[in-house]
């Protein structure tokens, strides 16, 4: 085990945790509008899946600049999308795109 990486866990809990903490240490967080919790609670989903999006959607070039790669990784991932828009369920998207993601792998292609 890398010691490093202890610290590394210490520092991403010491930044993260006071944004999960404050609906419980602020007291009136509650009485917000329903559109602003609405947003707060999409914040994290959002920002995840912009990460995911860009580490699946684009490469390093030869040149190193980023470029448009599609394969079957962003296929899963539309698929996995289309299925969440449609069925309601992240679950059933979220196996949908690594069936196909390993599918995809065991045959070579991805």
């Amino acid at each position: 085990m890398n010691v490093g990486l202890v610290g590394l866990a210490l520092l991403m809990a010491a930044v993260t945790y006071p944004a999960r903490a404050i609906p419980l240490l602020a007291p009136a967080f509650e009485r917000l509008p329903p559109r602003a919790l609405e947003y707060l609670r999409l914040v994290g989903p959002a920002v995840l899946g912009a990460i995911a999006a860009s580490q699946v959607l684009l490469a390093t070039g030869a040149d190193g600049r980023p470029v448009t790669h599609l394969g079957f990784d962003a296929l899963a991932v539309l698929a996995c999308a289309a299925l969440v828009a449609w069925r309601r369920n992240l679950f059933v998207g979220l196996l949908v795109a690594v069936v196909v993601t390993a599918g995809a792998r065991a045959v070579g292609a991805g």
